[in-house]
Parts: C-alpha cells; structure tokens; sequence
C-alpha cells in the first residue's frame, strides 16, 4: 500500500522548543487548527498535516490503512521525538503512531476520537456515496455532526472555511479514508500503550461521545480525559482557547515525566 506524502506546514513557535505535530479530521485541513495553533506556539513548535487529498495534501489513488497514515507521519516529521494531537481520523493515527513509533511520541492528545470509529458498513455507505455524488453531498450532515448547536451562528468565518474544505476534499481520497476508517480497531492493544495520553472529547459529540475517551483514557499505562463544554466533533474550532489550554497543561506534564 502507498501513501503519498503528507503536506506539513512550516514551523511556528520558540526555536528549541518542543515540537507539536497537530492532525486534521476527515473531510476537514489544517485549518482545524487555525486558532489554536498560535496559542501552542507561545511554548512550543508547532507543525500541522493534512490527511490525502485534503487541503494542500496530494490525492491518493491507492487504499491504505490508518496505520499507513501514521507511518507516513512518522517519516514526515524529522524531529526524532515530538508530542502529538489529533482530531478523529488524526487521533485515530496518534493511537496508531503510539502502537507502531513507540520511540518517537513523547505524548499524545487524542481529540474526539476512539481506539474504533463508527459502523464499518456505514463507512464503507459513505465512500460508495461520496465516489457517486462528491463530498459536495455531505456538507448538511457534516455540519450537523462537527459543531455543536449555536457553534455556527458564534463561529460563521472558520465554520464555513471548514465546510468549504470538505467540499473541495478530493472525493476518491476521502472514500479511501473512510475504508481505512472501516478497517480500523485497535480496542485490544491500548494496553499496550505507555505514552502520556489525553482523551479530549466534546460535551456535545455524537460521532466519538465521551464513552470513546474514557474507554482510550483507562485501556492505555497512563490516561487521562477533559470533556470541552459546548462543543461537538470538531472542539479545536468550536472552544480554541479551552483546547489549547487542556494541550498546554497535559503537554507540560508530558515533557516533565520525559526528562
């Protein structure tokens, strides 16, 4: 299976510092992260990627599995450790990244997400639909699952840019995504797992509701969960400021316990 290169933003933050790699949702870009990446970067390095066929990534052409998308990550990122936050697909390919680069992730924040997503044949629904009538054909229901009620009226600039991003998502790699979401459960080897990990769920979300978090946050060596109040599926967007305050306060704890 071959995975194109990720697209990688440049570097923000303190030369030195601790390097954060931060993942996007499926059907979304870096732009999940457009305000908390500034407020990361008052303490830490920070980089973003974007998922195939998303925002400034290339289009696949090949099936891959969430466990290829962390390896691509893995041999994106030149630091030889980092720290590591992720939103659904993202935090699906942080567990995976903890499972298969042991060595590499210092600490991990797994954001409205679970060790399994969804229903396989739901996934496997969503591809054959978005390959028949475009990502154009989910932008109702996406919005409705990513942001809680009243998130849209408070946030209408990065909400729309984020609807738009799903509408410009490359269709076959968006489907190859939800196969790779379909195949993917990693439920038995939490355990497994000793890396710093924080489960951050939103107080609102349907897709990964706070039982996903707390099944990662007790199945790992060393858990822990923040619930983001009024938010849904997508709480970088929706509560910047309490997101980033929960990745600063869990992430200095990370680095203390790595020194």
């Amino acid at each position: 299976m071959t995975v194109p290169a990720l697209a990688l933003t440049a570097s923000i933050g303190p030369a030195g510092a601790p390097l954060v790699v931060l993942g996007a949702s499926l059907g979304t870009s870096t732009i999940l992260w457009d305000d908390v990446a500034p407020l990361l970067a008052e303490h830490l390095r920070v980089v973003r990627w974007d998922l195939p066929g998303h925002g400034a990534a290339a289009a696949a052409s090949t099936s891959f599995t969430v466990a290829d998308l962390a390896d691509a990550v893995a041999g994106a990122v030149d630091e030889p450790a980092f720290l590591y936050a992720g939103v659904s697909l993202g935090g699906a390919t942080g567990l995976e990244l903890l499972l298969r680069h042991p060595d590499r992730v210092t600490g991990a924040a797994i954001v409205a997400s679970g060790a399994q997503l969804g229903d396989p044949a739901a996934w496997h629904e969503r591809a054959a639909q978005v390959r028949a009538q475009s990502t154009s054909s989910l932008i109702t229901a996406s919005a409705q699952r990513w942001f809680a009620e009243g998130t849209i009226a408070r946030r209408p600039e990065l909400t729309g840019r984020l609807l738009h991003a799903l509408q410009d998502a490359d269709d076959e790699s968006y489907a190859l995504c939800c196969e790779a979401l379909a195949a993917y459960d990693v439920r038995d080897r939490l355990a497994e797992i000793e890396a710093p990990v924080l489960a951050l769920s939103g107080e609102h979300d349907a897709v990964a509701p706070e039982p996903k978090a707390r099944e990662i946050a007790e199945g790992v060596a060393c858990g822990e969960i923040v619930t983001i109040r009024d938010a849904a599926h997508l709480p970088p967007a929706e509560q910047p400021v309490a997101v980033a305050e929960a990745l600063r306060e869990f992430f200095g704890r990370a680095e203390g316990e790595n020194r």
